[in-house]
């Protein structure tokens, strides 16, 4: 029972979903490209410092299957552009813990009905958070 368990997740493949939060520059997608050896982020625009500094935080999704002997992942990067760019971060955090709550609730939703079948997985099952090296100590929104 076991090897079929196996074998059949196997030929499924597995969702991972991935996210990375920390300000600007910081290397979130640098270290995600050569982890998955992808270019996730080739159609993303740069923003200037002025447009960071305005910005709200805006989760963006980016999804690659990947195939490596004969095990297919789908990977989704969840990336939190904005988080911790602006002036005053005192609720930076507020919309990245609402989508993750949003993503858990919606999977336990489904898991509860009767067509459990295909159901989708988005819950994030990681997140990298990326501290500031320049920083002097933490706020309190790293915490």
């Amino acid at each position: 029972l076991p090897n079929q368990v196996h074998r059949k997740s196997v030929k499924k493949g597995f969702d991972f979903t991935l996210m990375v939060a920390g300000e600007s520059g910081l290397g979130k997608s640098t270290l995600v490209n050569s982890l998955f050896l992808t270019d996730l982020y080739k159609d993303r625009k740069l923003l200037n410092a002025e447009e960071r500094i305005t910005q709200t935080v805006e989760i963006t999704k980016h999804t690659v299957d990947i195939e490596e002997k004969g095990v297919k992942l789908k990977l989704t990067i969840v990336d939190t552009p904005g988080f911790g760019d602006a002036v005053n971060n005192t609720e930076c955090w507020k919309s990245v813990a609402d989508y993750i709550d949003q993503q858990f609730e919606q999977y336990f939703r489904d898991e509860s009905g009767l067509n459990r079948k295909n159901i989708q997985d988005n819950r994030v099952h990681c997140c990298l958070y990326f501290i500031s090296p320049f920083g002097h100590g933490y706020e309190r929104q790293q915490i």
